[in-house]
């Protein structure tokens, strides 16, 4: 079946996934909205049937047998697939049956993605989060940093007029502890200004991460790279995508302890919304460890600064992180059970998405 140049670019730009089954139930064509669904290439699933072609299919096949027998269209709603490599997606699926000639039949099948909505919600109060978190997090710095600075100037006077230099250590304690306070704060607010951009190759960033974390594991500790070569260059600021990348993989370090394995995967979205914005190409990177997880009191929390569920843990990673994605117009996305944990780290590959010289970061 010949598909026109008109009809094929509007379902090249549609959100919804479609796949055309012909005879035999065989995939004939797929748009990159289900290409990024199933993670497969159209031209890797032409001619294979249905089951084989898309992983978790498997689970669409009696929706498309009944549509196929009754040679009338089925909707059913809330199906759920489940992509490998650990991945659950609930869909509402239309399956359409339609004849081009005597000979040639064909089954459409349309699949919306019905969490994708509670995602992007999701998303939009992270960011919401994140930007309240940095409105709070500046006036109090602001309101600590000047009682330190006259807290630490009279120390330093009165250190000066004391007579007895053993009383001098007391005023040191004051000024170290001062000066303690002021890097806290510090670490609080992450770098200021706008990143330093340029072209940035992604694999060259998680490759220069995972060099400085198989520096520090101990040898039980496995990282198992799964990388999508076809990721474009990033215009970006790559030594702030280097911190933020290494605050998660660090953290995963920390979760698997003495034993355990960390996979860094990257992949590319197309047509995928971050917030409110929908975006023609993402660049995905995971960091997933197997872990003990983190506790479900925490999960909605993590990226406030000062929470962690670490012990020693300054909680500040995370927060710094997000910051730091953010300013490239991304998110990084969080889910958690025992034995499984994924940081989701989303970067808009489009220059625009960048905030602007006229832009503050943190608007």
């Amino acid at each position: 079946m010949r598909v026109s140049v008109q009809a094929q670019r509007i379902l090249e730009n549609l959100g919804a996934a479609v796949v055309l089954l012909g005879r035999g139930q065989r995939v004939q064509y797929l748009n990159p909205a289900a290409e990024a669904l199933f993670q497969v290439s159209a031209r890797q699933a032409k001619g294979l049937a249905l089951a084989a072609a898309l992983p978790g299919a498997d689970h669409l096949a009696p929706i498309v047998r009944q549509a196929d027998a009754d040679s009338r269209a089925y909707t059913e709603r809330g199906v759920e697939i489940r992509l490998p490599p650990d991945r659950t997606i609930t869909v509402d699926c239309t399956v359409t049956p339609f004849a081009e000639s005597v000979r040639a039949s064909y089954l459409l099948l349309e699949l919306v993605q019905v969490d994708r909505p509670l995602r992007i919600a999701r998303e939009e109060s992270l960011l919401a989060q994140s930007h309240a978190t940095r409105i709070l997090t500046r006036g109090l710095a602001h309101e600590i940093k000047n009682p330190l600075g006259g807290l630490r100037g009279a120390a330093q006077l009165l250190e000066r007029e004391l007579p007895d230099p053993a009383l001098r250590d007391y005023t040191r304690i004051i000024i170290g502890e001062a000066d303690r306070l002021q890097a806290l704060v510090d670490r609080m607010l992450g770098p200021n200004g706008l990143p330093i951009t340029g072209p940035v190759n992604l694999h060259e960033v998680v490759e220069h991460v995972r060099g400085l974390i198989e520096a520090e594991s101990p040898p039980g500790v496995h990282i198992v790279r799964d990388y999508d070569p076809s990721i474009p260059t990033l215009q970006g600021d790559r030594d702030q995508l280097i911190q933020a990348l290494l605050n998660l993989v660090r953290n995963a370090l920390q979760a698997v302890g003495k034993r355990g394995t960390i996979h860094l995967r990257t992949r590319t979205e197309r047509q995928y919304t971050i917030a409110a914005r929908r975006h023609k190409l993402v660049a995905r990177i995971d960091v997933i460890d197997d872990g003990p997880g983190i506790p479900p009191d925490l999960q909605e929390r993590i990226f406030y600064p000062l929470i962690t569920g670490r012990e020693g843990g300054t909680g500040l990673g995370l927060s710094i992180a997000q910051s730091l994605v953010g300013r490239h117009g991304g998110l990084i996305e969080c889910t958690s059970r025992p034995g499984h944990t994924e940081f989701t780290l989303l970067l808009p590959l489009d220059p625009a998405s960048l905030p602007t010289a006229t832009e503050s970061p943190d608007e």
